[in-house]
């Protein structure tokens, strides 16, 4: 029998190239380019991200991943995660590692580090060791375990219980190890599926950020771990980069402008992830909801209102008791079980249900902005973007199947008018049917076809999601981009299987037959407090004039002007701007400081000039100094400015 001494391989485009038989990823590239070679990083091998050193068959389909690629940063971080882990063990002996992800942007590592907390001047040490490991050029060597049972008896006789747990969960699941390796002789491992950069000199640019506390799988009954996280980039200007916007995002945090502009609180007193609205923020909130409102009405929706509580006999029938109790709060009134609603859609159901409807009635709309409670553990709640408690833009439609379509494009236009209204950007996807799904073939294609139609007429770009549906039906969701670039969830359209069964929703048609509505789920904002907290961000706090508590402050130069100043904050308290008078015993140096600190979009300063002139010198927080203005036109352009919701 011949030896095949060559072997074909698919690439990318469809073409074939011919390379000899035992080659590797690695030569492929160098078969092509050796500038291809240089760059290369991994390969997307029969449709699975693999090592660029994996052997190659005949007929294999082949990509190779180069830096420039989106996805050769789970290989760089997630190898720069294990350069990490090995340096923790070799400077804190009897160290144990948990989990090692690459993650968006960076990585992170857990440990059970016995006898030592970890400190922020820990991290320079651990930097040092990494780098003298990246200096050494170690390789990162796939192991397979071919005996599951005897390498987790050794990692248990070295104290590596976690890891010893990892691979007892998926010795069958043909498990491997990754090692480095120097000179054949091997220095660290651990149990990972891979894939990695093929030697710790590859890594070029590398950062540890924090570190914080964990536990083991998340569980808080499990071993308490510590998590340091890091960051890594193909190159130092790559890395510098994200530290700077690192640093504008701290400075943004919602949390940290929270407290100083005084937008919000969390008390003991009333329980974690409860949030107190303070007036400036609650101001902010009144804007968000009255513009949600006008702009529902204008479309056709109706305004409910339900309870925060119900029987969990509502629940039981919804199906949250059975799918959804972990995230439940539960309580005992008269001896009957209560829930505290977790979401508002069976409410609208029993409104629906209330009465009989005719096919002439459909669509109906129902919106809310109902307060819903849910569980969330204490070591993942965020500021405003991660709460027990919040406030979502809920709104249900229930329509005929001939409806559905021209429905969702309703909505999406809502979406477009919203977040255009903030000067948001934002992308859609649209996700489809899980493996877990409910609900026949047919109903499923049905609600694919039609929200991508509704996409297509609409002229939204989108992209896919495959099996990444909700259970009971396929969504759209739309990603939005903040000031710093970043991704925040935003609206979601889902179309519900479910709960019309359960409850048995029924219309009669034109043939007087009984149907069953398509019930749509979608909510715009998502949660108030998530979106405020985007919102926060995205302005670093400087809101536009018609989302800011304060709109002008009247700066009097001295306590002569101040009769002049109470006839400006008074005329423009006439036109319903937001105006007070800074009559402290300050210099105006200060008060101007003051009032940029505060982010109040302008300011009035009033003098002799100004009060015999009946004018004003405007300064504005984004311009400067505007100079002198005749009061009335000054109203006029803040009332336009507020009206048109200038950005």
């Amino acid at each position: 029998m011949q030896t095949q001494t060559t072997i074909s391989i698919i690439l990318k485009d469809g073409s074939k190239k011919e390379i000899s038989a035992g080659s590797t990823g690695l030569d492929l590239a160098k078969a092509i380019s050796n500038s291809l070679a240089k760059k290369s990083v991994g390969l997307l091998l029969n449709g699975e991200l693999k090592d660029l050193i994996s052997a190659l068959h005949d007929g294999d389909k082949v990509e190779i991943i180069t830096q420039d690629d989106p996805r050769s940063f789970e290989y760089l971080r997630h190898s720069t995660a294990h350069i990490l882990a090995c340096a923790v063990q070799n400077l804190f002996k009897g160290s144990k590692i948990a989990n090692g992800p690459a993650i968006e942007n960076g990585f992170y590592y857990d440990f059970e580090i016995p006898e030592h907390q970890l400190k922020p001047e820990d991290l320079p040490k651990i930097e040092k060791e990494m780098q003298r490991i990246i200096d050494e050029d170690y390789s990162f060597v796939k192991v397979s375990v071919d005996n599951s049972d005897k390498q987790i008896q050794e990692f248990k006789s070295s104290g590596e219980k976690f890891k010893a747990e990892n691979l007892e969960e998926h010795k069958h699941h043909n498990p491997t190890l990754y090692v480095l390796q120097k000179d054949g002789k091997t220095v660290w491992n651990d149990f990972c599926r891979g894939p990695h950069i093929a030697t710790s000199k590859q890594v070029k640019a590398f950062k540890l950020l924090s570190i914080s506390g964990a536990y083991w799988h998340g569980d808080e009954n499990r071993e308490k771990l510590q998590r340091i996280y890091g960051t890594s980039w193909w190159s130092k200007e790559a890395l510098d980069d994200h530290l700077q916007k690192l640093e504008e995002a701290e400075k943004r945090d919602h949390r940290k402008l929270g407290r100083q502009m005084e937008l919000f609180s969390m008390q003991d007193e009333s329980g974690p992830g409860l949030i107190l609205w303070h007036p400036a923020l609650a101001y902010l909130r009144k804007e968000m909801e009255d513009y949600w409102k006008e702009l529902h009405l204008q479309n056709g929706y109706e305004m409910v209102y339900t309870p925060h509580i119900a029987k969990s006999d509502l629940w039981n029938i919804s199906g949250h008791n059975e799918f959804y109790k972990e995230n439940m709060f539960y309580m005992t009134v008269d001896e009957q079980d209560y829930v505290l609603k977790p979401m508002n859609c069976p409410f609208h159901v029993l409104i629906f249900n209330t009465t009989r409807h005719s096919y002439r009635e459909l669509p109906i709309r129902m919106a809310e902005l109902g307060t819903v409670y849910r569980y969330e553990r204490s070591g993942v709640m965020h500021g405003l973007a991660r709460v027990r408690g919040f406030t979502q833009d809920d709104a249900h439609i229930f329509c005929r199947k001939d409806q559905y379509v021209e429905e969702i494009k309703g909505v999406i236009k809502l979406v477009d008018l919203i977040y255009k209204g903030f000067g948001l950007h934002y992308s859609a996807e649209l996700s489809t049917k899980p493996k877990d799904a409910i609900g026949t073939k047919e109903i499923w294609e049905f609600a694919e076809s039609g929200l991508e139609q509704a996409l297509k007429e609409y002229g939204l770009e989108y992209k896919v999601n495959p099996e990444d549906g909700a259970f009971y039906g396929p969504k759209i969701d739309f990603k939005l981009k903040d000031a710093l670039g970043r991704i925040w969830q935003g609206a979601t359209i889902q179309l519900d299987f479910n709960l019309p069964e359960r409850f048995k929703l029924h219309y009669t048609d034109k043939d007087g037959t009984q149907q069953q509505p398509v019930m749509v789920h979608r909510a715009i904002y998502g949660s108030l407090e998530r979106f405020a907290a985007l919102l926060i961000e995205h302005f670093a706090g400087s809101f536009p004039l018609w989302l800011s508590y304060k709109q002008v402050v009247v700066l009097p130069i001295s306590d002569k002007h101040l009769e002049y100043a109470r006839k400006v904050e008074s005329m423009l308290k006439e036109k319903n701007i937001r105006v007070e008078v800074d009559d402290r015993a300050e210099s105006l140096n200060a008060k101007i400081r003051d009032a940029e600190m505060n982010k109040i979009p302008y300011m009035a300063i009033v003098g002799d000039k100004e009060a015999s002139e009946n004018n004003i010198s405007v300064r504005a927080r984004k311009k400067g100094d505007l100079g002198k203005v005749p009061l009335n036109s000054f109203a006029e352009q803040l009332s336009k400015e507020i009206k048109e919701k200038t950005i």
